[in-house]
């Protein structure tokens, strides 16, 4: 199994001039990481003896965050990221439930690896069974809820993936450059960082600002040599806006990693088309499973055989099911509740046993969490088909919103949908459409909505129907990359 602090140290050693993180104009080496993460572990055993709170690594893309990941954990203190652009209320009680007694800042760091002060190095990693980082999402009650991965789930997660995509490596590190485009409050960014670190690659991180500006990004990215992309649909959809965004613009990019959200058949077509020597892969797993369980490569047969598609086979050593409501094993082409069980899925919430008790259960001897996902097998693969807590009702039919997006998205010329349900009186009064098309609309107010209503009604019962449609040419995203719908919602009012 990959040791991912020794990989860390074995590149701090055998290639320390090696760039391991680039963020705008800073740069971070292999050996400064492992020279800065050990000064910063000592500070910590030495200012939390005998105690292994999590630590808070509040920030953006600085390089500090990477050192302030690894100094925890070879302190033997899980980390906890927390984006600059959290509000503080919510850092504020991100901090109470986890009980943190110290918040690393990028300038706090800095003052601690340079204090020129000799220590003693006592400090002591996480073991395997530990916490290695806690990623906080949001609670079905507003509270946010810590989601706890072991070491051991880190690294069966990256034995899987190093080896599924065959990363090489060398005594100078991989020669592979990552993408970091989510934020690392977003457990997306595992797959870039984790992957990139262990095979002694480079981590090029996308700022926040850069995003928000075009012209900017665009510049960022030539500059880039990126060789693995690592992104959101929606982002990637993004970039697809401008023409240039080809293989002129990355012409060392050789895969497209997806997770996080519903790959399109239409974007994956549209990536093969404009970098024809790339891979384009489609993830699928939740947070609570440590990034990704399934995977698969999406070529021109799985697209010309599938109009949704497929989120792959799982991982060995992990079991992927679709129980019915019995909880027995669907029969393929049925759909049901996804259930994963393996050594990649999380030991629960922290200090939140009603929680965990709810969605995490031991099965056959392994440990098990209920996604809360619909989906079903075909052909042995397995597809993903929404939330089941994503279900509104309308009149008295119930309805999923996954369920009117996947249909959507199945309509030829259509990019990307988002249904958002609209409201009256407290109650849901009917279905709106945010749409991106292939091409321009000729009609968006008139011809093409009725157009895309005929094409639903061949598959969708007519109280499934949106009644509005918003046609727009990329998606407002959140901090993570994905499309933002309370802004959706706030568009199409």
């Amino acid at each position: 199994m990959v040791d991912i602090l020794q990989r860390v140290e074995q590149w701090g050693h055998l290639a320390p001039d090696r760039l391991a993180h680039v963020s705008g104009d800073r740069q971070l080496t292999y050996g400064e990481l492992a020279f800065r993460s050990d000064r910063l572990a000592s500070y910590l055993a030495h200012a939390l003896p005998e105690d292994h709170s999590p630590v808070v690594v509040q920030g953006h893309k600085e390089p500090e965050m990477l050192v302030g990941f690894l100094g925890a954990v070879k302190a033997g203190h899980a980390y906890i990221p927390v984006d600059r652009t959290t509000p503080a209320q919510r850092t504020e009680r991100v901090v109470a439930i986890s009980g943190a007694r110290i918040v690393l800042t990028p300038e706090h760091i800095r003052g601690i690896v340079a204090d020129p002060s000799p220590r003693s190095n006592h400090a002591r990693p996480v073991g395997q069974q530990d916490p290695y980082y806690i990623i906080f999402t949001s609670g079905s009650t507003g509270e946010p809820k810590g989601v706890v991965i072991t070491k051991d789930c880190l690294e069966s997660f990256l034995d899987w993936t190093l080896s599924e995509q065959g990363f090489e490596q060398s005594m100078v590190g991989s020669g592979e450059t990552f993408l970091n485009q989510a934020p690392f409050s977003f457990d997306l960014s595992v797959m870039d960082l984790y992957s990139s670190l262990a095979v002694g690659g480079t981590l090029f991180s996308i700022q926040q600002d850069e995003i928000a500006s075009p012209a900017q990004l665009y510049r960022s990215l030539g500059r880039s040599e990126v060789t693995v992309w690592v992104s959101t649909p929606s982002f990637a959809r993004m970039c697809l806006a401008e023409r240039s965004f080809n293989f002129t613009l990355l012409p060392l990019l050789h895969k497209f990693w997806f997770c996080g959200e519903t790959l399109s058949p239409e974007l994956a077509a549209e990536l093969l088309e404009r970098f024809p020597d790339s891979e384009v892969w489609n993830t699928y797993g939740p947070t609570e499973a440590t990034v990704a369980t399934t995977s698969i490569r999406v070529d021109r047969e799985i697209l010309a055989k599938y109009a949704s598609l497929p989120v792959g086979f799982p991982k060995p050593g992990t079991r992927v099911a679709v129980l019915d409501e019995q909880w027995v094993p669907a029969l393929p082409g049925e759909r049901g509740e996804i259930v994963i069980a393996g050594p990649n899925v999380s030991p629960g919430y922290l200090g939140r046993p009603d929680l965990t008790a709810r969605s995490f259960f031991e099965w056959e001897g392994v440990r098990a969490y209920h996604t809360g996902d619909w989906g079903r097998y075909r052909d042995g693969l397995l597809f993903f088909e929404g939330r089941q807590d994503n279900q509104i009702k309308l009149h008295g039919h119930r309805i999923e919103l996954g369920d009117v997006e996947s249909n959507l998205q199945a309509v030829p010329g259509v990019r990307a949908a988002v249904v958002i349900p609209q409201m009256k009186d407290g109650s849901v009064d009917s279905l709106a459409a945010c749409v991106i098309l292939t091409g321009p609309a000729k009609d968006p107010s008139f011809q093409t909505r009725t157009e895309l209503r005929q094409a639903l009604a061949r598959s969708l019962p007519a109280y499934m129907l949106p009644r509005k449609f918003l046609f727009l040419t990329a998606f407002p995203m959140t901090p993570n990359g994905k499309a933002d719908r309370r802004k959706l919602a706030e568009m199409i009012a």
